[in-house]
């Protein structure tokens, strides 16, 4: 018998979580042949003698929404050995839209997911109105991987309610209607649907984001239809504090796993070096959620973000800041150099928010003033000693002089408690964020990240468990049918990387490569041999084939 491809002699981690082993797999149209001792001919073979063959990695967690529509390769994630990815996270998206609220869908986008409106203007194809369309539409343009899709309950409720849906709750009547949409975009494929409670994801010219202010009657509606349909997952971002769970959020998760009979992952568990006790504590607290199928999302990696004050998504929690988002450059300079709008942001800081005016934390990356790049790589709290001035306004100084150029970097790391919680069953690895934050953070490379940090160099996990974890673990969480796992007959996505040397690189660099110019950062991967989609080379030795084989996931009660 002759196969299309013969991976020959590599070290099979076939993501179930059972030892490594030897074997050559073998892969005929867009299945999984055989694995084991093979003899038979192919058309194409690969020495995989030094190498590890696994399953494609999975990521649960990104927000391609948009991107799909000009960039079919989904990068930079698919770099990185990731051959499926769910997107629609958060309640944020562009399906389903009528013509006339597309400025809204897109404006929800970048003050949200921090996209620049430009490109979104200039790269979204609108070829669709419902979400069934934009699953069509998704299918008909091809992908280097495979699409998963969410449905964000923001546009459907945009869709039924207007501009009413960032103003009040649903009507029973608009409830059903939105319920009736969601239960369309189950029957189409959809993964089941996303929502937050988030402060910091407020919507079009800075009202809450419209998922934001859905009733829990609403929510029971939506969480029944996934009931009904026997199939999907809920997404919902709504941790206010890090590390914890507070009783309204506890009785959310409870509500929507009891009303849907399906499985919740919500947003985000973290671990903080003040209190490191806390992530733990809180898993414990929440083993009654975790048990009947709730999982709690968590990052590999220390977070890193790069911000600059044309789109500050890192005060979106601080209704101060509410007036300066979707303003043009020169607006957003007068409240900046506005007194009272620094005396109401210093004032605000006495009270809870994401950012707590820690400025020693917060140090200048790169400026295009001449004289302010004597600052690059000093906090913040340094260039206001050397200025004399206190850290918000030497902030918004160098932001002003900078005519909003100014690229600032925001770090937090406990290493600690990162590894604590990867090992933790308890927990799902994700939180890639994929697609978003373009021009502040690429956590894209998480998953090769996990591999060549936590499972080579600091030898905290094991190769098995690691692959587990990105590849099997959200497969069957969000009901992904014969993919996560190496398997005789299941279908063919596998990522062929190198032990000694596959990692993420070090540093994010800036690229130019949005429609209309638009900047984001890229993460390059590293030691990723070959990525196989619907056994086809989607990549070889760091290199796109071409081919386009991914396939729009649907769901399957």
């Amino acid at each position: 018998m002759g196969y299309d491809l013969l991976l020959k002699n590599g070290t099979v981690v076939d993501g179930s979580g059972a030892r490594r082993f030897r074997a050559d797999v073998a892969v005929a149209g867009d299945r999984i042949a055989e694995i084991g001792k093979i003899s038979d001919s192919a058309a194409r073979v690969i020495d995989a003698s030094d190498l590890i063959v696994s399953p494609g990695f999975v990521d649960p967690h990104t927000h391609y929404d948009a991107q799909i529509c000009w960039d079919p390769l989904i990068s930079c994630t698919s770099w990185h050995g990731i051959t499926s990815v769910v997107m629609g996270n958060c309640g944020v998206g562009v399906a389903p839209c009528k013509p006339e609220t597309r400025e809204i869908a897109a404006w929800d986008l970048t003050n949200v997911e921090a996209i620049p409106y430009a490109s979104l203007s200039k790269g979204i194809t609108w070829d669709w109105e419902t979400f069934p369309e934009f699953l069509d539409a998704a299918a008909r343009r091809g992908s280097a991987i495979n699409l998963g899709f969410l449905a964000p309950l923001t546009p459907f409720r945009h869709y039924v309610m207007g501009k009413e849906s960032m103003e009040r709750a649903a009507t029973p009547e608009e409830t059903e209607g939105i319920a009736a949409l969601l239960g369309e975009a189950m029957d189409a494929g959809a993964m089941g649907f996303s929502t937050t409670t988030l402060r910091q994801h407020i919507g079009f010219h800075g009202s809450p984001l419209a998922c934001r202010l859905a009733s829990h009657d609403e929510l029971r509606a939506y969480a029944k239809v996934l009931k009904r349909a026997g199939k999907g997952a809920i997404e919902v971002a709504l941790t206010k504090k890090i590390a914890t769970v507070a009783e309204d959020e506890y009785e959310l998760l409870d509500m929507l796993l009891t009303e849907s009979g399906r499985p919740v992952t919500w947003l985000a568990m973290a671990s903080t070096p003040r209190h490191p006790e806390r992530a733990l504590e809180t898993l414990k607290r929440c083993e009654p959620l975790i048990n009947r199928g709730g999982i709690p999302q968590v990052l590999c990696k220390p977070f890193s973000a790069q911000l600059d004050l044309h789109n500050p998504f890192s005060f979106a929690d601080n209704e101060v800041w509410n007036r300066v988002f979707n303003q043009p450059a020169e607006k957003q300079k007068q409240i900046y150099s506005d007194p009272e709008f620094r005396k109401q942001f210093r004032d605000s800081l006495k009270r809870p928010h994401l950012f707590m005016g820690h400025w020693h934390r917060v140090d200048v990356l790169e400026a295009t003033n001449p004289a302010l790049k004597q600052y690059k790589g000093k906090s913040v709290q340094e260039v206001a000693e050397m200025r004399s001035r206190d850290g918000l306004d030497t902030f918004l100084d160098l932001a002003v002089e900078d005519d909003l150029n100014i690229q600032y970097i925001m770090q937090q790391f406990h290493e600690e408690g990162i590894q604590q919680l990867i090992s933790d069953p308890r927990t799902m690895i994700g939180l890639s964020d994929g697609g978003a934050h373009v021009d502040m953070l690429c956590d894209a490379g998480y998953a090769t990240y996990l591999l060549g940090n936590w499972v080579r160099k600091r030898e905290a996990v094991t190769l098995e468990f690691a692959v587990k974890r990105i590849t099997s673990e959200p497969a069957k969480f969000f009901g992904i049918r014969e993919r996560g796992q190496l398997k005789k007959g299941w279908k063919a996505d596998i990522t062929v990387f190198d032990y000694h040397t596959v990692n993420s690189a070090r540093r994010a660099t800036m690229a130019h490569d949005l429609p209309g110019g638009g900047r984001r950062l890229v993460m390059p991967a590293e030691g990723i041999e070959y990525t196989i989609v619907n056994g086809r080379m989607s990549y070889e030795h760091g290199k796109q084939s071409g081919e386009l084989a991914g396939e729009v996931i649907r769901s399957a009660a």
